[in-house]
C-alpha cells in the first residue's frame, strides 16, 4: 500500500562518531550508507544522505549548511583580518554567528563547488527515492559580508546562477532549497523570490523549499509569523513547501488556506530542538489537525521541523520511527 502522505526528513543527520576522526572517501561512503539504511529501516519514503558530504571536522559545530558552499565558490574569501570581523559585527544577518561565513570580494563563480559529484556518490547507495538538499541563494547572500556587489539582490542572483548550473543535472526525485533566513527577513521577499525561482526553474524533478526559524545550537534564532510570508510563498515556483510547525505549535495553520492550491505542503511533526521522543499518537493527532484545518489532500509530506544534526543518533532514530508510526496510525495502516 502506497501512503497518501509520505514520511521524510529535512536533510541533516547526526554525524557518526567514527567519521570525525577519518573523513576519507571510503569511510564517508560507509557513513552515508549507514544513514540511508537507518532511514530505510525506520520506514521513511524519501531518504537523504544526511548531508554528511558537507561535514568538516574543522567545523564540527555546524553541519556545513553555509560554509560548504561559500568556501568553494569563486569571489568569496574565507581568511580574514581583524578589520573584517569588525565589519561583520556591524552588518551581520544573524546574531548567532560570531564570524562571517566569507567576504565577497569579487564576482561569484562556482569555483570548486561540485554538487553533481556529491549526488553521484550517494545515488548508487540506495534503491529508495532520494532527496537532495542545497542551501538557497537568499540564505547564502545573508550569511556573507558583501564587499563587492552594489546590493544584496545582485549578489543573490549571481549565487542563484551558480546553484542552478550545479543542480540542473541532478536527477534526485526531490531537490530541496533550504532557506533559513527569509522567515526573519520578510522585507526581502521580492528579490529573494526572484533568486530562488531562478534556481527552482532549473530543477529536473520535484522542487521543494524548506523554511524554518533557525536551528543554530539547537535553538530558534529568528522571530516572525507565517502570515507575513504567504504572499512570498505563493510567488515560489515550488511543488511543495517544507515548513516548521512542531516547535511553534499549529495555531498558524489557518493562514495557509491562502496558499496557492498548486503548492503542496510538508508540515513539521517532530520537534528537533527537544530530546523527548514524540509518541505515534501525538504525531497522528498533529496530522489530524492539519487535515481538518487545510484538508488531507493538501498534505503531501510529514517530516521533522528541521535537520537532525544537533541530536544524538539514538534520539534521531527513535523520532524517525515515531514519525512513520504516527503517519501509519493516521492512515489506518497496520
Amino acid at each position: 500500500m502506497n501512503p497518501n502522505i509520505k514520511a521524510t526528513v529535512v536533510g541533516s543527520y547526526p554525524v557518526p562518531s567514527w567519521l570525525v576522526g577519518n573523513t576519507s572517501r571510503l569511510v564517508l561512503r560507509d557513513a552515508v550508507m549507514a544513514v540511508l539504511k537507518t532511514q530505510e529501516l525506520a520506514g521513511l519514503d524519501l531518504l537523504s544522505d544526511g548531508e554528511l558530504m558537507r561535514f568538516d571536522p574543522s567545523h564540527p559545530e555546524t553541519n556545513g549548511m553555509v560554509d560548504y558552499f561559500v568556501s568553494q565558490m569563486e569571489g568569496i574569501r574565507s581568511h580574514f583580518a581583524r578589520s573584517d570581523f569588525d565589519r561583520f559585527r556591524s552588518d551581520r544577518a544573524s546574531a548567532t554567528r560570531l564570524l562571517t561565513a566569507g567576504m565577497v570580494v569579487g564576482k561569484i563563480g562556482e569555483g570548486m563547488l561540485n554538487l553533481p559529484r556529491d549526488y553521484e556518490v550517494v545515488a548508487p547507495l540506495t534503491k529508495m527515492p532520494l532527496k537532495f538538499t542545497c542551501t538557497g541563494p537568499h540564505m547564502l547572500s545573508r550569511m556573507v559580508t558583501n564587499c563587492y556587489y552594489k546590493d544584496t539582490p545582485d549578489l543573490a542572483m549571481d549565487l542563484a546562477a551558480v546553484l542552478r548550473r550545479q543542480l540542473e543535472s541532478i536527477e534526485a526525485e526531490v531537490v530541496q532549497l533550504d532557506e533559513a533566513c527569509i522567515a526573519g527577513y520578510p522585507q526581502d521577499s521580492s528579490w529573494a523570490g526572484e533568486a530562488i525561482n531562478h534556481v527552482l526553474d532549473g530543477i529536473l524533478n520535484e522542487r521543494a523549499v524548506h523554511i524554518c526559524f533557525g536551528n543554530y545550537g539547537g535553538q530558534p534564532v529568528l522571530r516572525g509569523f507565517w502570515r507575513d510570508l504567504v504572499p512570498f510563498l505563493n510567488s515560489l515556483h515550488a511543488d511543495h513547501l517544507v515548513l516548521e510547525f512542531a516547535r511553534r505549535g499549529y495555531d498558524e495553520l489557518e493562514v495557509f488556506t491562502d496558499l496557492d492550491p498548486k503548492i503542496a505542503l510538508g508540515i513539521g511533526m517532530i520537534d528537533i530542538k527537544d530530546n523527548e521522543v514524540e509518541t505515534p499518537e501525538l504525531v497522528a493527532s498533529r496530522i489530524e489537525r492539519v487535515a481538518k484545518t487545510l484538508g488531507a489532500e493538501r498534505l503531501r509530506y510529514v517530516h521533522p521541523d528541521c535537520g537532525f544534526w544537533m541530536l544524538q543518533r539514538s534520539v534521531a532514530d527513535r523520532k524517525m520511527r515515531a514519525l512513520v508510526e504516527g503517519r501509519n496510525l493516521f492512515e489506518g495502516r497496520a
